[in-house]
């Protein structure tokens, strides 16, 4: 294994959902043991890590985002000993594992929830979020669920308000209880001790809400990197000031942080959906004592393009200073990029490939977008996401980036499961299989394969500086630095050529891969339509 501490800086994270990846056991299920099953094309890949959507012990009313039990695999995904093997084998082939924490709510499955909703007065009364009604028997302030209505769910048990700022089953561990930081602490050493490389942080803003109970303000804006963006959902109709992002979370994450530094060679990265999310960024990993990185959704929208892209990062980076940005253009959450950013071709699925992996940062690559994966289209019957049938038909849930890998064009439900799956195949994903790219140079998957490969002796890429350069409309031009070093990355992000004057020639880079290259006339540089070139200058 790589010994560097930092290797987690400039490292590209492959996400995999366990349920989609590939099933071992005919269950309809993918699982621990088929990952295990899969690592040698995971690792042929050119990838770092491994990062693993939640495989806990859960009723899957929110597909693991729920947690009954922090210390156990569930039963669907196999065993602690299946786990134990696929961080075994993963090391061996130079791969690192990081896991999905959820620290701020539990399922209400959860043995400390149903202690806690017993009544006042139990050892667990105070580890979540409860608060008495109104006079008039409502809410205790106006505080929203990402996923609709009201944050809050009555419970006639202890006749008081939980909160829940996601599904009614998610219960909000209370953060301001020191017990509930220490145990959460306990559960994260857990996994240390088991050997994994690190944690992605679910919801990781979330943990602390205001103790004053105070009202959200309204908003006539929605901000970037916000969650909740969609019209039809009313959260985004409020500034989310009092229920999440609260100060008193910095000095927790500097309790995680120390926890890590006993364990070298481990990392956080933090998911943060926010109202001002690059600033929470920023916040979030100075110092070097909090999160070692954190990603926000600015690059998970449907907006796109080389001025929106130019406008994202310039402003993290101005943000951040001494934090360090994970960048991921899909994930489990949020239409596939293929469809979301309309892609007409592979080409311009690879100029976005070769924007993501060459940004100053560290990469999370969600499972088949190496394949140009498209947006399932399902129909109502076969949703199971309850965010989509909560919101249909205006918006259709999160179910379509999650449907089945493709591993063989000819097998049954595309060589994922022998058994019915628990989402389908997509039909169009049939064309894009594994098998069927690997014969192709000019696939996807040839080009990830290739130019993750060859970004991994790039130290330039790694860990440079980066500096916008001035360029036309559609084209994203931009310099990455270290030790003297210095290229240029030109991105031609239109359907049309386009001739860059830049102050000084470049000199193509040898070993790229065969996608890339333009043409250079002295300093003037041409590029092809959704043209990429990679220059030393």
């Amino acid at each position: 294994m790589n010994k560097n501490p930092d290797w987690w800086r400039g490292a590209v994270i492959y996400q995999v959902y366990p349920r989609s990846f590939f099933d071992s056991n005919g269950d309809g299920i993918g699982d621990l043991p088929g990952i295990t099953a899969k690592l040698d094309y995971i690792a042929g890949l050119n990838v770092d890590a491994i990062w693993l959507s939640p495989f806990f012990t859960s009723p899957m009313k929110d597909f693991g985002y729920d947690v009954a039990d922090y210390r156990d695999v569930d039963p669907i995904f196999g065993t602690l000993a299946d786990f134990d093997e696929l961080v075994s084998k993963a090391h061996d082939r130079g791969l690192k594992i990081m896991i999905d924490q959820v620290l701020s709510h539990s399922s209400d499955q959860h043995a400390w929830f149903k202690e806690s909703r017993a009544d006042r007065t139990n050892d667990k009364a105070d580890w979540y979020v409860w608060a008495d009604p109104k006079p008039d028997g409502t809410p205790p302030n106006n505080w929203l669920s990402v996923f609709g209505g009201s944050a809050w769910a009555w419970d006639s048990r202890r006749k008081q308000y939980y909160l829940h700022n996601f599904l009614t089953s998610q219960p909000d561990l209370n953060f301001h209880n020191e017990q509930v930081q220490n145990q959460a602490l306990s559960d994260v050493k857990f996994w240390l001790d088991r050997g994994v490389d690190g944690f992605r942080l679910d919801a990781v803003n979330f943990c602390f809400h205001d103790p004053k109970l105070r009202d959200n303000p309204a908003s006539n804006a929605i901000a970037e990197g916000s969650i909740g963006v969609r019209k039809e959902n009313p959260y985004a109709y409020q500034f989310h000031k009092y229920d999440k992002t609260q100060p008193e979370n910095l000095a927790f994450l500097q309790r995680l942080r120390a926890l890590l530094n006993e364990y070298p060679g481990t990392t956080t990265v933090g998911e943060i959906g926010d109202d001002n999310s690059l600033q929470t960024m920023a916040d979030y990993t100075r110092d070097g004592d909090k999160l070692h990185m954190a990603y926000s959704f600015d690059l998970l929208t449907e907006e796109h393009g080389s001025e929106f892209f130019h406008r994202t990062v310039s402003t993290i980076e101005d943000k951040l200073t001494d934090g360090w940005p994970c960048w991921a253009i899909g994930n489990h959450d949020v239409t596939r990029v293929a469809t979301r950013w309309q892609a007409k071709s592979d080409q311009q699925l690879k100029a976005y490939m070769a924007m993501l992996l060459t940004l100053r940062g560290s990469v999370c690559l969600y499972q088949g977008e190496e394949l140009g994966l498209t947006e399932a289209e399902l129909q109502y019957e076969d949703l199971v996401d309850p965010y989509g049938i909560n919101f249909w038909p205006e918006y259709k849930g999160r179910d379509g980036c999650r449907t089945p890998m493709v591993w063989d064009h000819q097998e049954t439900n595309g060589g994922f499961s022998d058994a019915q799956p628990w989402l389908p195949v997509y039909d169009e994903h049939y064309s894009a299989a594994v098998d069927v790219q690997d014969g192709q140079d000019n696939s996807m998957l040839a080009a990830y394969r290739a130019f993750l490969g060859w970004r991994k002796d790039q130290d330039v890429l790694l860990k440079g500086d980066i500096e916008f350069l001035d360029s036309p409309k559609d084209t994203l031009v931009y310099t990455r630095s270290l030790d003297g070093e210095r290229l240029l990355i030109a991105l031609n992000l239109s359907d049309n050529a386009s001739d860059i004057a830049l102050p000084t020639e470049g000199t193509s880079v040898s070993g790229t891969p065969d996608f890339v290259g333009g043409q250079w006339q002295g300093s003037n540089l041409n590029l092809e339509p959704w043209g990429v070139e990679i220059a030393r200058l």
